[in-house]
């Protein structure tokens, strides 16, 4: 599935996220459940500065995979996996362990591959003209 529905699904699914936003592996958002795009941006520039400074923390340079921040009136958990980055802001006193796995399973449904297209049976391919 594609991003927006990946993430469509996540908010549908999980009460405790209130909103997220998908990076690309260089860091640039992918997508969004916020409309407000300077909101989304300064999620994603949380996520950017939050992994950045976890994984200057860690002498061994390991690459950060997850950072959780608790806070009085909700949570912000960041996931990395596979090329992707996940944030999402949460209601107050999550179940981290259930956020996390929400994170994850929705970073596992985003498809990059482009899916073929069906011909509809009978009809043939369009043959190339040569330029």
């Amino acid at each position: 599935m594609d991003v927006a529905q990946a993430l469509q699904e996540l908010t549908e699914l999980s009460a405790q996220v209130e909103r997220a936003v998908v990076l690309d592996a260089e860091g640039s958002v992918v997508g969004s459940t916020v409309a407000d795009e300077r909101a989304t941006e300064r999620l994603a520039t949380v996520a950017r500065d939050l992994t950045t400074a976890a994984g200057e923390l860690h002498a061994g340079g390991d690459e950060v995979t997850r950072v959780e921040v608790e806070l009085r009136d909700g949570a912000v958990f960041v996931l990395r996996e596979g090329g992707r980055t996940i944030a999402a802001v949460t209601s107050p006193e999550p179940t981290a362990g259930l956020v996390a796995y929400d994170l994850r399973t929705c970073l596992h449904a985003i498809d990059d591959t482009p899916k073929p297209r069906r011909r509809r049976a009978g009809q043939e391919p369009k043959e190339e003209a040569d330029e």
